[in-house]
């Protein structure tokens, strides 16, 4: 039996570049960033042949909800300042800071929660593939993962 090298998926992979390639060229987005102080800040930055590109702000502070993409996949990668991001572990949360450069792939099923806790801002871009039409939030507690809420594309976003 022979040396198997692990499976890489391609579309992870890809997801990770497009968030690059726009991270990388600032002065390319249509929009500049903004901050909100009284909720996170996003916005669609683009859209690719099978992925959107978002640009989200964090001011010290600002998270999401524990969530999943609704069966997207998808990537980020922090522009600027830094992230926590908490995922899943069986049933409690691991942390990993991410600062500005750092990028994260993940898959369909992915669940996560993305947190500033410093005290800079932080911007970041966002893709997802195919394009995000729900997103499910999540209550982790002593009974375990509980869907709290679906939201839908063009009602609650």
């Amino acid at each position: 039996m022979g040396f198997r090298a692990p499976r890489i998926n391609p579309g992870k992979l890809m997801h990770l570049a497009i968030a690059r390639r726009h991270a990388a060229r600032p002065d390319d987005w249509p929009f500049a960033p903004r901050f909100d102080p009284l909720r996170r800040w996003y916005h669609r930055l683009a859209a690719e042949p099978d992925a959107e590109v978002w640009l989200l702000t964090w001011l010290p502070g600002q998270e999401t909800d524990l969530h999943d993409h609704g069966g997207s996949a998808g990537a980020f990668v922090v522009v600027r300042g830094q992230l926590v991001e908490h995922t899943l572990a069986g049933t409690q949360l691991r942390a990993t800071t991410l600062v500005t450069g750092a990028g994260r792939s993940f898959g369909p099923h992915h669940i996560h929660q993305l947190a500033n806790t410093s005290h800079e801002p932080a911007v970041s871009v966002h893709v997802y593939g195919p394009a995000l039409t729900t997103m499910t939030r999540y209550l982790l507690d002593d009974e375990g993962l509980r869907v709290a809420s679906v939201d839908r594309a063009g009602v609650q976003w």
